[in-house]
């Protein structure tokens, strides 16, 4: 992977990570205000980002992608926490950007 895109793997994986605490962080206060436990789930955040072309994404996917995939899939993942899907998310992708290690004890040159 080359360098460029390593450092933009890393950054939206950090974006990613603060997003994600950024709503951690607003659930938390949010529960301790109404004294319930409550996570936003993915989806209330994609309709609130995107609008109305949220709704145009299941006719997408059924059509170009498959139906199933839709159905039993998505539409558990979208119940997901926001939060969780972010932070877990950004790590993956910092895990991926990282630099790769080197490798100590082979002989490269002679």
């Amino acid at each position: 992977m080359g360098e460029s895109l390593r450092f933009l793997v890393r950054m939206l994986g950090y974006l990613l990570v603060a997003g994600g605490f950024v709503v951690l962080l607003t659930d938390g206060a949010r529960s301790i205000a109404n004294s319930v436990l409550r996570f936003t789930p993915l989806v209330e955040t994609l309709i609130t980002l995107v609008g109305e072309r949220f709704r145009l994404l299941q006719p997408a996917v059924e059509r170009n992608l498959h139906p199933m995939l839709w159905d039993p899939i998505l539409v558990n993942l979208l119940h997901v926490p926001t939060a969780a899907a972010g932070l877990l998310l950004g790590l993956l992708l910092l895990w991926l950007g990282a630099a790769p290690k080197p490798v100590i004890g082979i002989v490269t040159r002679r």
